[in-house]
């Protein structure tokens, strides 16, 4: 196992790096004036910097550590995850993000209040919020933390979660969004650059393909596995992966975030889509360097201490020259630092918009700028002092998609169910939230808790999925309450609209039609899975 120390000039790359995120940061604070500056960066966002900022956000520290990791372990299936990103981009491209911008609105919670009304604002707010805060913030702090703990084993983990927390949350709060996502396309790059990297360093010592395809497992080079997988069997991949990633993608705060940010829809679309994009060669760079590192080190898994998420260190270390690491290693800090930014900045819009405006309609703009950077710094400590607990989980990534497959299902029944049919009504999404959580408390206490049932958590997610719907079209029709058509037009999908969009398209250039872009994307997503299946 390689020595895990970093030489001067990678600490001096390293130093420089931090340096000037914190300089960006005080920057875009002198010109942040008001709530649409700091919270949607003046909705002056184009496309390349929204579909690498989500790109970034995205790809956390767990992903360059955990897929490597997990390839290692238990093949390419974690793939899996991101091309069926792209798929779920392009159908939030042509359904709900023109109904987003449209309506002008700051948070998804208030797309369902102008669909519903405010009760479902709310509690579509508080959930997202503290999922913000004790999964998504909290997880990358812990994820980044153990980084820390491989190269400096004597710095204790709390210090380690107090420093990425304070690191982030500095230009958080002084720049808001716009300094998150110009934060984030360098991090996105160096990201890319570094995962590129490594990927062709272990590519090139193996020599071919076909040394690959002949000393590993044909399971563990598949992508499509079997119903009794216990990682991602294919059912799972079929009804419960394009929830998950739809809740995500398409309804969370910290991601759509950066979209609602758009200067036009346009640049929304192709961000989105740029972004859905950039999801693909993530299987060459960052999933396969787990199978390299099959045949570069068959002897790690005997190593004492050795677990599957010390592959992509070992790599890191192993295969680059001084300097280049230090590089290498402020991809993976920019990779952890794009999640925790992007929550805290998420988690903070909600508090303001959500419940601060409202509660305090006569504050002024720098009021309510003042209460979101106060927001984002309470959030911070919140989340750092959280992260530790998740150390009593089995692992990171059975902490993270657990809970969201409890949590995520019965809100994405809410703006499929609202944004295609007209008859659901405001006392239906309401209820059918809280049904639909009550059986997701249920199922978590008999799966999770008391151990009588043992049911996958990609197959706890449609369930609560089809029981959320149920109640919600059954309540609609037992109340019998309709909400006026008019009112809600503009948070309705309809043949109308898309036939009135085809002939907008027509008066475009093929390559800014996002039709034959994401057409593009989906026939690239094929012939991978063609390829690996």
């Amino acid at each position: 196992m390689p020595d895990f120390s970093l030489h001067l000039i990678d600490l001096i790359v390293i130093a420089v790096y931090i340096v000037v995120i914190l300089w960006i940061g005080f920057w875009v604070s002198k010109n942040t004036d008001d709530t649409e500056d700091y919270f949607l960066a003046g909705r002056s966002l184009t496309w390349s910097l929204i579909g690498f900022s989500l790109l970034a956000s995205n790809m956390s520290s767990t992903s360059l550590i955990g897929m490597a990791g997990s390839a290692f372990g238990t093949g390419i299936s974690v793939f899996n995850y991101e091309w069926m990103a792209a798929i779920v981009l392009v159908f939030f491209t042509i359904f709900l993000l023109p109904l987003l911008l449209k309506s002008g609105v700051f948070t998804m919670p208030e797309f369902l209040e102008r669909r519903y009304d405010s009760r479902s604002r709310y509690y579509f707010s508080g959930w997202t919020i503290v999922g913000n805060i004790f999964i998504d913030t909290a997880g990358a702090l812990y994820a980044g933390a153990l980084v820390i703990s491989l190269l400096y084993p004597e710095v204790p983990f709390a210090l380690s979660v107090a420093i990425l927390a304070v690191l982030a949350g500095a230009y958080t709060i002084l720049g808001g969004l716009k300094a998150v996502v110009y934060t984030d396309t360098i991090q996105a790059v160096l990201l890319l650059f570094g995962a590129v990297l490594i990927s062709a360093l272990a590519f090139s010592k193996i020599g071919s393909w076909e040394t690959v395809t002949s000393s590993v497992s044909p399971d563990m080079l598949s992508l499509i596995q079997p119903a009794d997988d216990p990682f991602l069997p294919w059912p799972g991949l079929l009804f419960g992966v394009p929830l998950l990633g739809f809740y995500f993608w398409c309804t969370n705060q910290f991601m759509v975030q950066r979209v609602l940010g758009a200067k036009n829809l346009d640049h929304g679309r192709w961000g989105a889509l740029f972004a859905g994009f950039l999801k693909l060669p993530i299987l060459f760079i960052m999933v396969m360097p787990g199978i390299f590192a099959l045949l570069l080190y068959p002897e790690l898994p005997s190593m004492e201490g050795f677990t599957p998420d010390l592959i992509f260190p070992v790599l890191l270390f192993d295969l680059l020259p001084i300097g280049l690491r230090g590089l290498i290693l402020v991809a993976l800090i920019a990779a952890i630092m794009s999640s925790i930014d992007s929550t805290l900045n998420s988690a903070s819009t909600l508090v303001t918009m959500d419940f601060a405006k409202p509660l305090k309609p006569e504050w002024n703009e720098k009021q309510l700028l003042m209460a979101g950077r106060v927001t984002t710094f309470t959030f911070m400590i919140i989340a750092a002092a959280w992260a530790p607990m998740i150390t009593n989980f089995p692992s990171l990534w059975e902490y993270l998609q657990s809970i969201l497959a409890y949590q995520s299902p019965p809100f994405v029944a809410a703006f499929l169910v609202g944004i295609f049919w007209a008859g659901a009504n405001r006392k239906a999404a309401f209820w059918g939230l809280v049904g639909g959580h009550v059986l997701s408390a249920g199922l978590f206490v008999a799966n999770m808790v008391l151990g009588v049932t043992d049911i996958h958590f990609l197959y706890v997610a449609p369930i609560l999925f089809v029981a959320s719907v149920f109640l919600i079209v059954a309540i609609s029709f037992l109340t019998k309450t309709r909400q006026d058509r008019e009112d809600i037009q503009d948070f309705l999908w309809t043949k109308k609209s898309y036939d009135l969009e085809t002939q907008e398209l027509a008066e475009k250039p093929w390559y800014k039609n996002y039709r034959i872009q994401s057409l593009i994307i989906l026939s690239i997503t094929a012939l991978i899975l063609y390829w690996f299946w």
